[in-house]
């Protein structure tokens, strides 16, 4: 049992850690056609441009580690979601090949085109994660052997769309709070006046989600009122939250940042409190859902496994954090930007 829960936390921490970095490159290609002037545009793309693919290999270790950990449930969600899943792979298909390609050719048309790719890639894979996130929270129809027996529309619903918006709202934020650290001039004076805009359209989506999760889906409430002291996690996501406008006007920049990534990981928190020990809730049949307990892998797969987790994840810390500390400086450009 314990190492199952353990499980449970080193999934959501992997995941987690993609919502922190990737969040950022994906809010920056969100924005990427607020700003008008090439030189510009390649400085947001040059932002990111050493570290979006690293960013990545957070979701790849997440998805291994579901696969390795929680095989039932990696199941029910790749068979389940495969459209889905597959939408969001060809997302981050084009905000790759986007990037790379852009500044190959100096046409008008040829530039523009990838900005468009490279904004509509990044605005599909961020709605499509939260509505992912949306379903988990909402629940999921389920046959009896743990198979997904709803339509790809079905995951369309008002809700999952809710949470999709709020993360494109959350990743609008947390990019422009970057691109505030990364730039100067001109280009920074302007990105700092869209931190605040971020923030209240972040703000005004996150207030209308909890309503409807509050209204519609208080099973989620239920660990909360169960242990009152876990309302410390959601208190403490409102005053990260609330921190963020607050260092922005302080010009404390990397704090604001800070703040956001704080907002993330209690987001996060929230949500796996809620779920807790679900991990795909069957709303149609909550006897049918997945739980921590009976969809993991044997007590020998989960030990083997810790192993390799303890002597890989020191590995992925310490080359993400050696290249944030290599690209610290503000970005400029030069004969080897993109």
């Amino acid at each position: 049992m314990i190492l199952q829960i353990v499980w449970f936390v080193l999934v959501g921490v992997l995941f987690a850690g993609y919502a922190i970095l990737d969040g950022f490159d994906l809010g920056v290609g969100m924005l990427h056609l607020f700003v008008h002037e090439d030189g510009d545009r390649r400085l947001l793309l040059n932002s990111i441009g050493p570290v979006w693919d690293g960013n990545e290999v957070w979701l790849v270790t997440g998805g291994g580690a579901l696969f390795a950990a929680f095989s039932a449930v990696y199941a029910t969600l790749f068979s389940g979601l495969y459209l889905v899943l597959m939408l969001l792979l060809l997302g981050l298909i084009f905000r790759g090949v986007s990037i790379e390609f852009r500044s190959k050719e100096p046409m008008i048309w040829w530039r523009r085109s990838w900005d468009i790719a490279f904004f509509a890639g990044s605005l599909i894979v961020t709605l499509l994660l939260g509505a992912f996130v949306g379903n988990l929270a909402r629940g999921m129809p389920l046959g009896p052997h743990g198979w997904f027996i709803g339509s790809f529309w079905s995951l369309l619903n008002p809700y999952a769309l809710l949470v999709g918006i709020t993360t494109v709202a959350l990743f609008m934020m947390h990019g422009a709070i970057y691109l505030v650290m990364k730039t100067e001039g001109a280009l920074h004076d302007r990105v700092r006046g869209w931190v605040n805009n971020a923030i209240i359209f972040f703000i005004i989506c996150a207030v209308t989600t909890t309503m409807v999760t509050l209204l519609y889906f208080r099973r989620l409430t239920d660990p909360f009122r169960a242990h009152p002291v876990l309302f410390a996690v959601p208190l403490l996501l409102m005053l990260a939250i609330a921190n963020v406008p607050r260092e922005i006007s302080r010009k404390k920049d990397f704090l604001a940042f800070l703040s956001s990534c704080a907002a993330m990981v209690l987001l996060l928190s929230v949500l796996a409190i809620g779920l807790f020990p679900n991990l795909v809730y069957a709303r149609n049949n909550p006897a049918l859902s997945l739980t921590v307990y009976n969809s993991s892998s044997s007590p020998h797969t989960l030990h083997v496994m810790l192993i390799i987790a303890i002597i890989g994840m020191p590995i992925v810390l310490a080359y993400t954090t050696a290249i944030y500390w290599i690209f610290r400086d503000k970005v400029r450009l030069d004969s080897h930007s993109y």
